[in-house]
């Protein structure tokens, strides 16, 4: 028997990266989304991103976004910048968790932002430098960890490389995605060996997408590894838009739903992120792909028909 842990720490990143690949919904709708879950227990929240808005129409009011929402006591909120100017403009808006991000696979990080891996690594370099200089903290987040849809599989000895790179800039922790969702659970447990037999000691987080429908089982492999902390969407929102067939995040209530019932805490309210996905179905005017959100947790019973 593997030994499981008591707590697992979920980052929800439905505002940010679940809306970022939706048709734009208004301010007061992202703030509504926002709010409501900073009040489900959940200890992380990606809030938003501050990009460029003809790259990410989406996250064009980001700056209001945030001013608007309610800070809940005890909920880390971050927010993720592409560039120099995204992460001026996250400092001055008073976030001291930054995320960046690169892409294990050259062609998707030029499809992205028109820039090899390595020419992006000398950016995040930079940035690490100008952030840590403002007391701010550095996550860097490998995109296509575990697969890329132009080039295929991508060796998970090219992404232990790219973590030794972000750790001797400076990394505060690493992440890494599963962006078009190609992960198994033989590739998360190939990948986490590559990455720990160098760097052992670097805070990691996993990022799944349900593409396929193996999120959950790819969550359970490394949380058997010894892994603490995940992302996931509300209602399973977000995908990648520069990556084909890349809809659908691992949905936050289905993870507490699993993890509560394997008996580790999350501090996740589950009916509260219920409602929360109820409220981003109604935002969004589109039904979410979550199956706890369709069929409610396993102690929703059906009544006998009289």
């Amino acid at each position: 028997m593997v030994d499981l842990p008591a707590f697992v720490s979920i980052r929800e990143v439905g505002p940010r990266d679940g809306l970022q690949n939706e048709d734009p919904i208004p301010t007061d709708a992202k703030v509504r989304l926002l709010d409501a879950l900073s009040a489900t227990g959940v200890r992380r929240i990606e809030a938003v991103s501050f990009v460029h808005p003809k790259a990410i129409p989406q996250m064009a009011d980001a700056d209001e976004v945030w001013q608007r929402a309610v800070r809940a006591d005890g909920v880390r909120y971050s927010a993720l910048v592409p560039n120099t100017r995204g992460a001026q403009r996250a400092l001055a808006a008073g976030f001291t968790e930054i995320e960046v991000v690169v892409s294990a696979s050259d062609t998707h990080n030029r499809r992205n932002v028109n820039r090899s891996t390595d020419e992006s690594l000398d950016d995040i370099a930079e940035l690490i430098d100008l952030l840590h200089g403002a007391s701010a903290r550095v996550e860097v987040i490998v995109a296509t960890s575990f697969g890329c849809p132009y080039e295929g599989d991508v060796d998970p000895a090219r992404v232990a490389g790219i973590v030794d790179r972000v750790v001797r800039d400076g990394a505060d922790r690493v992440a890494f995605g599963d962006t078009t969702g190609m992960g198994t659970p033989r590739r998360v447990r190939e990948l986490l060996t590559a990455v720990r037999d160098r760097n052992a000691q670097v805070p990691v987080l996993l990022h799944f997408h349900n593409t396929r429908g193996t999120a959950l089982a790819n969550l359970l492999t490394a949380l058997e590894l010894g892994v603490t902390e995940f992302d996931a969407s509300v209602g399973g929102l977000g995908g990648c838009p520069y990556a084909p067939g890349a809809s659908g995040n691992l949905a936050t209530e289905e993870v507490v739903h699993m993890l509560q019932d394997m008996g580790i805490d999350t501090g996740v309210d589950l009916a509260a992120m219920i409602e929360a996905a109820e409220l981003a179905e109604e935002l969004l005017g589109k039904k979410l792909p979550s199956g706890v959100l369709r069929a409610g947790p396993r102690t929703r019973l059906t009544p006998m028909p009289s």
